[in-house]
């Protein structure tokens, strides 16, 4: 609560503090480009809110993430080196850093063994070519250092990533351009949290100008409107008011129909800004259709959405094939059938 001022006639005035959203555009850009640090280069993109964003955005950023991630899966072919688990690991990230890591561990011979995923998060290109590290996750959480950045052996790590207009050091996710409307709906729902929360939804101002009111007659009615608030409140509130007139007692709302009114709005137009930036169709995603024509033929529209999106979220991992100079990467069709 901030700005709190009282007049001669005892009458406070207040209002509240700023609002407190998920994050902000000075959180997410680090840099106009990576810069060097050290060893490595650091990302154009702050990696740990787009993390946040995933974990605690709404439904429609996280669904169609979830979509695309559960087709991919479903279709590869598990190899010998690349398991479906560790392969569903290295989508997940793609999808939401725009970029994947794997390494390759080899023996004694410089034989393959395996591919394993390294987290996105955490993994930094080299300035010297083909080198790469993981950097100590713990300065993260600002607590004290947990072990050593680890350099991985060179040329070991197959890096994916979706191409960026500023810079080829690493890749942004394609859903960047909406991130603003995924921090609105966000705040949005937050707001309808505590709308609920705060037991008089919005709040009202209670105007009391009758003189046949005493001191205590006032106390008690403010202690009766502080018990109803919280925890078991809308209970029933009598008050008797003998020789009182007309408009002596008003119950004003603030911004109660107003808020209900922002509210459906501003979910209404983030959610078509979200579907837009990730393209998955609504019927894919379990929405409910607000008219009554709904949203078509799902199963034309399955299939719109496998040759325009996933067809081509296949043939990028693809070039995991080209790396390793054997199929590692193999899908089957992607179909309703």
């Amino acid at each position: 609560m901030t700005d709190l001022k009282k007049n001669d006639d005892n009458i406070a005035c207040f209002s509240f503090g700023e609002s407190e959203p998920l994050s902000s555009a000075k959180d997410l850009l680090n840099y106009l480009q990576c810069i060097e640090c050290g060893k490595w280069y650091e990302p154009h993109i702050n990696f740990n809110t787009l993390a946040n964003t995933f974990g605690a955005s709404s439904s429609y950023h996280s669904s169609p993430i979830y979509v695309k991630r559960n087709i991919l899966t479903s279709t590869f072919i598990p190899h010998k080196y690349l398991t479906r688990f560790n392969f569903e690991r290295i989508v997940h990230d793609f999808l939401i850093f725009g970029n994947c890591y794997l390494e390759k561990r080899s023996n004694m011979l410089k034989q393959a063994t395996g591919l394993l995923p390294t987290l996105a998060k955490y993994t930094r290109r080299g300035v010297d070519t083909d080198r790469y590290y993981y950097i100590n996750s713990s300065k993260y959480a600002n607590i004290e250092n947990l072990f050593e950045e680890h350099e991985f052996k060179k040329n070991s790590i197959f890096h994916l990533l979706l191409p960026n207009e500023n810079q080829e050091i690493y890749g942004s996710p394609e859903y960047l351009s909406a991130i603003n409307s995924i921090w609105l709906d966000n705040s949005a729902t937050v707001f309808r949290q505590r709308y609920y929360k705060n037991g008089s939804h919005a709040g009202f101002i209670l105007y009391l100008s009758n003189p046949s009111h005493n001191e205590k007659d006032i106390e008690e009615l403010k202690k009766a409107l502080q018990n109803s608030r919280g925890p078991g409140n809308f209970r029933n509130l009598l008050m008797y008011a003998p020789n009182g007139k007309p408009d002596g007692l008003k119950l004003i709302p603030v911004g109660e129909v107003a808020a209900k009114d922002n509210f459906a709005d501003i979910k209404s137009v983030s959610q078509d800004d979200i579907l837009t930036a990730h393209r998955v169709p609504p019927s894919l995603m379990g929405i409910t259709p607000k008219n009554t024509g709904g949203f078509g033929d799902p199963e034309k529209a399955s299939k719109v959405f496998a040759r325009n999106e996933i067809k081509p979220l296949q043939d990028r991992f693809l070039q995991l094939n080209d790396w390793m100079g054997e199929e590692v990467v193999k899908f089957n069709p992607y179909s309703l059938e």
